[in-house]
């Protein structure tokens, strides 16, 4: 009796599980897996870094160090390219390469007038140094003494920059501040004392 209203139970439950819609029905229970947003990395522009200040001063001293040294003006100035900034180095590298063929020094350290000022100071010091026939290295020294003061004075005149601009949002700060701790009190008693001495 038992399996007989069994066999017509398990019949209808896969009756039901075969139909169209309970497939429907489940997929509706299964939840499908979220899928994870990745953030693509924000690219940042580099700014293009800043050449050093001090640079050109330190590319003129080893110059200096390596004519001083015996070496020739050539060597001295490929060497000091490699340590200088882009201006004076394309200026260094020119020259060491017109020398190393036989040119002219007035040829080898020719600067268009556009080039950068410590390149056109090389140039001019070292084809007055060539017509002299005398060795560089004390033009190269004054040449870095010359560098560190204008790094000296540009660095000052930031910082005299600075200060103006500073000097703004704190006197908007303060001033608030000291007029109503420092006049208001000062206004309120004096008028008090006016008041209250039947002046007015």
């Amino acid at each position: 009796m038992i399996g007989g209203w069994l066999l017509p139970g398990v019949l209808a439950a896969v009756a039901v599980l075969a139909s169209p819609g309970s497939g429907q029905q489940m997929r509706r229970l299964v939840t499908p897996p979220t899928r994870v947003r990745t953030r693509e990395p924000v690219l940042l522009k580099r700014r293009a870094p800043r050449p050093e200040p001090l640079a050109a001063a330190a590319a003129f001293d080893l110059f200096a160090v390596c004519v001083r040294a015996g070496m020739p003006v050539g060597g001295a100035a490929m060497i000091a390219a490699e340590h200088a900034p882009t201006a004076v180095a394309e200026l260094l590298r020119r020259a060491s390469d017109m020398l190393a063929l036989g040119a002219d020094a007035a040829e080898a350290w020719a600067v268009p007038a556009s080039a950068d000022p410590s390149a056109q100071a090389l140039g001019a010091m070292a084809r007055r140094s060539a017509r002299a026939g005398s060795s560089p290295a004390s033009g190269l020294a004054e040449l870095a003494e010359s560098e560190r003061a204008t790094a000296q004075d540009s660095a000052a005149a930031a910082a005299e920059r600075a200060g103006v601009a500073i000097s703004g949002p704190l006197g908007l700060c303060f001033l608030p501040a000291f007029i109503c701790l420092g006049i208001v009190p000062v206004v309120i008693g004096l008028a008090g004392d006016v008041l209250g001495g039947g002046l007015l």
